[in-house]
């Protein structure tokens, strides 16, 4: 496999929208480029139910040398999950190891083909998926998805510090605003974290129904752009 870039989406703290921006992200780029979403949050896979894909199951590739996962794909986009594996109401009650083991296996045994740019949908939390994907893949950079919340933000700066110890480049946070209310004022992480863009409350996110003008406005394409080709 060939991946130009690789993108980790994270966050701390659970409900930001980070799931969302993940999914919003890769299909600002599907009509130009090549991409792929690895949904590494075992034990809350979203992706495919992002995609509408509750009921499909992954299809297994045989290859002289070995089977592999075949991605989903939908609106131009691979998609790797443990939620098409896993029964829909099944929890993934399983140790550090069992977790990161998963999480190895959607990486390397997926046929994830020519891709541009994939985006990691990361678990929340600060445990071992952080360290199995540092290990495992060539993180081109982090963006960290918080809302202003006291709470969002005080757990995604401990998620700033963990990709600092596992020296994972970090290129800034996108603020999300999960309810409607003023989005003026601007995301306080760390006078090192940038503020990307900011994301307004909408509705169309929640329930994933919006068109191409919506996603356009959202200038999420321009910011992946200059990844890719920078």
């Amino acid at each position: 496999m060939t991946i130009k870039k690789i993108i980790a989406i994270a966050s701390a703290k659970g409900g930001v929208g980070k799931s969302s921006i993940t999914a919003m992200s890769a299909l600002s780029l599907a009509d130009t480029y090549k991409v792929g979403i690895l949904d590494a949050d075992v034990y809350g896979p979203n992706q495919h139910l992002l995609f509408g894909f509750e009921d499909h199951k992954h299809e297994i590739v045989e290859t002289p040398s070995q089977k592999l996962l075949k991605p989903l794909f939908v609106n131009n986009i691979k998609i790797a999950s443990m939620g098409p594996i896993l029964n829909n109401n099944k929890a993934a009650i399983w140790r550090g190891p069992m977790l990161s083991n998963a999480i190895k296996q959607l990486i390397h045994k997926t046929e994830w083909g020519e891709l541009d740019i994939l985006f990691v949908d990361m678990p929340p939390g600060t445990g071992d998926a952080y360290i199995t994907i540092a290990n495992e893949l060539n993180i081109d950079g982090v963006i960290f998805i918080s809302t202003n919340n006291k709470l969002s933000i005080h757990d995604t700066i401990k998620s700033i510090n963990t990709c600092k110890k596992l020296k994972l480049p970090i290129i800034g946070a996108i603020q999300n605003s999960t309810y409607p209310h003023n989005n003026d004022e601007k995301l306080v992480l760390s006078h090192q974290i940038q503020q990307i863009t900011s994301i307004d409350f909408n509705e169309k996110i929640y329930n994933m129904n919006f068109n191409n003008t919506f996603l356009e406005s959202l200038n999420l394409k321009e910011i992946y752009e200059n990844i890719i080709h920078g």
